[in-house]
């Protein structure tokens, strides 16, 4: 039978009061991390198997978009948003479906596709994207304000020339002219600062639909 000094029967009685005090505390503990562990690693288990599904419905997606199946397209993107809403596949599938529907003529559809992926995309540039289709097929209907509301919010400077240049599209179909001409001015510009790197010079003749567009207004009075 095993036998204890004075000093080692002190440590074990001091033991014997701290997990009598704290015991039930640190099983605790002990619990819910070990149930945190489990849940994150549940967490990412199920998020890699939405997207897995995610990336099947979104194939078909793709396909339906090649056979510019309208109707197989506007189900397939909603699929994906009810399903699928928290995978990067919902906010690429209701792009990509509202352009299959641009194309057959239905604006209607094709903007509920964009107002929810302006909304909801995981991806910060889906949604700035989104928005800025979303404005162009409002411009298309001639709904002007509704068009300008889309466009008043600041976007990221990677978009900020495109959406100046829509301002001056929307302003331009009004007749504005002069507000045309300086949402035109505006584009250039925002192009310019983003022309300071190599890849943006390559898109000079994005520049030069913007600076026609500036010109064919005239200078300024």
């Amino acid at each position: 039978m095993a036998t204890y000094d004075l000093e080692e029967q002190e440590q074990l009685d001091e033991l014997k009061t701290w997990w009598t005090m704290y015991g039930n505390l640190v099983t605790g503990i002990l619990v819910v991390v070990a149930l945190a562990v489990a849940g994150w690693q549940g967490w990412n288990w199920w998020q890699r198997q939405q997207a897995v599904k995610a990336s099947a419905v979104y194939s078909s997606l793709q396909t339906a978009a090649m056979q510019r199946d309208a109707k197989r397209a506007r189900e397939l993107a909603g699929e994906l948003i009810d399903k699928y809403s928290l995978t990067a596949y919902a906010g690429m599938g209701a792009l990509l479906a509202a352009r299959v529907q641009v194309d057959a003529g239905d604006g209607k559809n094709a903007r509920v596709q964009l107002a929810w992926a302006a909304e909801n995309a995981k991806d910060p540039g889906l949604r700035e994207l989104a928005r800025l289709r979303l404005a162009a097929v409002m411009l298309d209907e001639k709904a002007y304000d509704e068009a300008t509301k889309q466009l008043a919010a600041e976007p990221t400077p990677a978009f900020a020339p495109r959406f100046a240049e829509l301002r001056g599209d929307v302003f331009a179909a009004q007749g504005k002219i002069a507000e045309a001409r300086n949402a035109y001015d505006n584009a250039l510009e925002k192009f310019d600062a983003l022309a300071k790197d190599d890849e943006a010079r390559q898109r000079g003749g994005y520049k030069e639909v913007i600076q026609a567009k500036r010109d064919a207004l005239g200078a300024a009075k």
